[in-house]
């Protein structure tokens, strides 16, 4: 098993990284999505809805929107279970334009059980200016399911939350005019001098000409009026899937709760050896009964009993890793300590902790 986790490793992280697109590599400066969010009424529920005594401001959206309608509600007490309060979230994305269709998030503030089976009257999606850029509407599909009976209750997933795919309708758009842009900045995603440099060139020789200049590791700077295209889309649609080879810094990523180790082909190990075992401390209780003779005074008593026992796993002595080991020689050296993941952990910091390891260290 040891092995098999560590072969996978092995094939997620090839020798070398392949040429990838600018695109995927960098976002371009000003051309990024908005946030939308909007405050909405779910009906149609089974039975899960919020409790109105426990949920006031659903009985005020409730009473509001009927009121809308023309329903005549004051004054009236109604308690229904199959509406619950819901907040909406949704993206904007970069030149969506008007009559477009977006997906949206429906996620209940209430106390409802679930919202599987409910659909979303009609809510307006705000911006950070307040403008209403969307509105959405539609039946929700929950990723969760819950039961329950008197004694007992059964969840899995999450049924208080769900999506609409294209449950938004875009109304207003954001006001950017793409075409009198004359310079753009790339900013990579991981910032790495030597990244930036081949974007640099690789733009550049596409054009003929200075077009590219790198600020730093994480900017790259475009004159779109020295690429001599048709408009500032023309050039963008050319250059962005330009390929590049990216260069990555040396990685070891650990997550402690899952026992997860993923390291990167750049990983290096100087000379080191490492040893490794276990104490085991095992305590174990079998209480005995002890009971008066028959028809003697007395009664019956429970005496415990303790067993502990201290136990040493065998050692498997140490185990050498050679200088300026590769990716490969790590995983051969700590898979013939015949360890689990959670031990390699540990023996990934302390390796890490004696100066051994030259890759950056994230613990999760």
């Amino acid at each position: 098993m040891i092995r098999l986790i560590f072969c996978l490793m092995l094939l997620a992280f090839p020798a070398m990284a392949g040429p990838i697109r600018i695109k995927d590599l960098v976002e371009f400066d000003g051309v990024r999505g908005n946030d939308l969010v909007g405050y909405g009424l779910v009906v149609g529920l089974n039975g899960t809805g919020d409790g109105i005594r426990n949920a006031p401001f659903t009985e005020e959206i409730m009473a509001n929107l009927l009121e809308r309608l023309g329903v005549n509600v004051n004054g009236e007490e109604f308690r229904p279970k199959n509406v619950a309060a819901v907040m909406v979230t949704a993206s904007l994305p970069p030149f969506g334009r008007s009559g477009a269709r977006i997906d949206v998030t429906v996620s209940a503030i209430g106390d409802a059980k679930s919202l599987l089976g409910g659909t979303l009257i009609m809510t307006p999606l705000n911006g950070a200016d307040g403008q209403i850029y969307a509105v959405a509407q539609g039946t929700i599909i929950a990723g969760g399911i819950s039961a329950e009976g008197d004694a007992a209750r059964v969840v899995q997933g999450v049924p208080t939350a769900g999506v609409i795919p294209s449950g938004a309708r875009i109304e207003r758009e954001v006001e950017f005019d793409f075409t009198a842009v004359t310079s753009l900045r790339l900013a990579l995603r991981e910032p790495d001098f030597t990244t930036a440099a081949r974007i640099e060139d690789v733009i550049n020789r596409e054009f003929g000409r200075d077009i590219a200049t790198m600020t730093d590791a994480g900017t790259v700077s475009l004159d779109l009026t020295r690429t001599r295209m048709a408009s500032p889309a023309h050039a963008m649609g050319r250059l962005e899937n330009l390929l590049v080879e990216p260069e990555t810094r040396a990685r070891v990523i650990v997550d402690q709760r899952s026992g997860t180790i993923v390291m990167g082909s750049d990983v290096r190990i100087s000379r080191v050896a490492v040893a490794q075992g276990n104490l085991t401390l095992r305590v174990e209780e079998a209480p005995v009964v002890v009971q008066p003779n028959p028809f003697a005074e007395g009664e019956t008593v429970v005496v415990p009993r303790s067993n502990a026992a201290i136990e040493k796993a065998p050692g498997t002595g140490l185990a050498e890793v050679p200088d300026t080991a590769t990716l490969s020689d790590v995983v051969a050296g700590l898979n013939a300590l015949g360890v689990a993941p959670h031990d390699m952990i540990d023996i990934l910091k302390s390796i890490n902790a004696a100066g051994a390891l030259h890759a950056e260290f994230i613990v999760q």
